[in-house]
């Protein structure tokens, strides 16, 4: 819902044109699996870097979810600008 409020208030004729074309729905479906593929792969790389490993999840598994909620918080924030905000 983020992205159509987006183009509604902000890319005014874009949303027109999908929606007279009858696009938006698959516009907007297309946006979302983006979206989720690369906060999946924002993810992965992070929770690498950090050094969140299924080994940590089994020695500390409130670190590891306190760490992964942080590192899906900070992907979720950077696909918003990447891909929803576009």
């Amino acid at each position: 819902h983020l992205h159509l409020d987006f183009i509604k208030n902000h890319r005014r004729g874009t949303y027109t044109t999908l929606l007279t074309e009858g696009r938006l729905n698959e516009h907007l479906h297309n946006i979302d699996e983006q979206a989720h593929e690369q906060i999946d792969l924002h993810i992965t790389q992070m929770a690498k870097r950090m050094g969140v490993t299924e080994d940590l999840k089994a020695s500390d598994p409130m670190r590891w979810v306190q760490m992964m909620n942080n590192i899906k918080a900070a992907a979720e924030e950077i696909v918003m600008k990447e891909v929803v905000y576009r």
